[in-house]
């Protein structure tokens, strides 16, 4: 028998899949152009290992190159920085480890920075509070909310916050738990992004989704950083959309 963790999942594969997503265009795409002057030859490397060349019949826009590559490019930051664990916490168990992103100010920086561009592209001004999920959500919540101007709340495990609260239950590999908000953490009809650091069963992100309807909070959004596609924790969020950085298997 298999136990999934919030950081594991089958070790079936190393090499996580990138989201590129409407705000974060692969680099070699170029897909903005215009009419202005082309520099000729090739463009010059903007990261290392990371060229495009100017096409020869079309004239690319620079800014919007140096746009497109700079995401990939922090994408990439990104994903080195997540180190696999075999056989934790226990034989069977690929552990998606985070440590090493959180030592690095660039790579956290650039997570936070891709993020909030998805964010920004998608909904615009029209987000209330990033809410932050016990515990890791916690890393990622006020520096999102942050780089896009707004407020953060706290969704924890039951009997850590004071006050009046509500509270949802999910379901454990043996038993239940609960998440709690306090009762006025949120207007009725404010948007809230929720945000984790991995997705897995999806569990405690639909947890969080329920939690914020009580209060009637709008729920606009969920991301992560990580999701493990093979729990298929994204099916249990219905018509909740979601977002990640980085896919494993």
């Amino acid at each position: 028998m298999y136990y999934f963790l919030t950081e594991a999942t089958h070790p079936t594969s190393q090499r996580p899949r990138l989201s590129a997503g409407p705000a974060h265009p692969a680099p070699r795409a170029c897909p903005l152009w215009t009419q202005e002057p082309r520099p000729s030859g090739d463009a010059p490397p903007l990261f290392p290992g990371l060229t495009c060349p100017w096409p020869a019949d079309t004239h690319l826009l620079p800014s919007s190159y140096m746009h497109a590559a700079m995401s990939e490019s922090e994408l990439q930051l990104v994903a080195r920085r997540i180190r696999s664990f075999p056989d934790f916490p226990i034989p069977g168990v690929l552990f998606r480890d985070i440590s090493p992103l959180l030592k690095d100010p660039d790579s956290f920086r650039a997570s936070i920075r891709l993020l909030a561009g998805h964010l920004k592209s998608t909904h615009g001004g029209k987000i209330d509070y990033i809410a932050g999920l016990d515990s890791r959500g916690f890393l990622f919540g006020p520096s999102l909310a942050q780089e896009l101007g707004v407020g953060c709340v706290l969704i924890r495990k039951r009997g850590k916050l004071p006050g009046p609260t509500v509270s949802a239950s999910y379901s454990l590999e043996y038993g239940k738990a609960e998440l709690e908000i306090q009762k006025d953490a949120l207007e009725p009809g404010q948007k809230v992004v929720i945000v984790d650091d991995l997705l897995a069963t999806g569990g405690t992100m639909c947890a969080a989704c329920e939690l914020l309807s009580q209060l009637r909070a709008e729920v606009v959004e969920c991301v992560s950083l990580v999701e493990l596609t093979s729990l298929k924790g994204r099916e249990k969020l219905g018509p909740v959309p979601f977002f990640s950085l980085l896919q494993y298997e």
